[in-house]
């Protein structure tokens, strides 16, 4: 089964990718989109996943804004028991975190790279 271009996992997965213009309304933009998401994947039930993914994704992406004052891109996926969420502005810095949706997976990791100027 394809998800747009994305082949899914047997355990269920998703995938979504949106670009933000640099305006403040944006952060809030992100949140709703991820709260949208985790919901129509089936993960809004799962204790405070949701919460904690709308809040961190409205930090890494205000702190895009204010650093690089460029578009953003929100990517999300979930496979596998793990929801991962990443913020990636206009000058190569990505930020990500990843959340599990099950006992199998760790509870919270985070991580980021940055490309340098040419």
């Amino acid at each position: 089964m394809l998800y747009g271009s994305y082949p899914q996992p047997p355990l269920g997965a998703g995938h979504l990718s949106v670009e933000y213009e640099p305006r403040p309304a944006a952060v809030g933009e992100a949140r709703a989109a991820v709260r949208r998401q985790l919901e129509g994947w089936g993960l809004a039930d799962l204790d405070d996943l949701v919460d904690m993914a709308e809040r961190l994704v409205s930090d890494l992406a205000a702190n895009a804004l204010r650093q690089a004052a460029t578009r953003f891109r929100l990517t999300l996926s979930a496979a596998h028991g793990i929801l991962r969420c990443e913020v990636r502005d206009g000058v190569g810095k990505t930020v990500w975190f990843e959340l599990g949706t099950c006992r199998c997976a760790p509870g919270l990791v985070v991580g980021g790279s940055f490309r340098g100027a040419d």
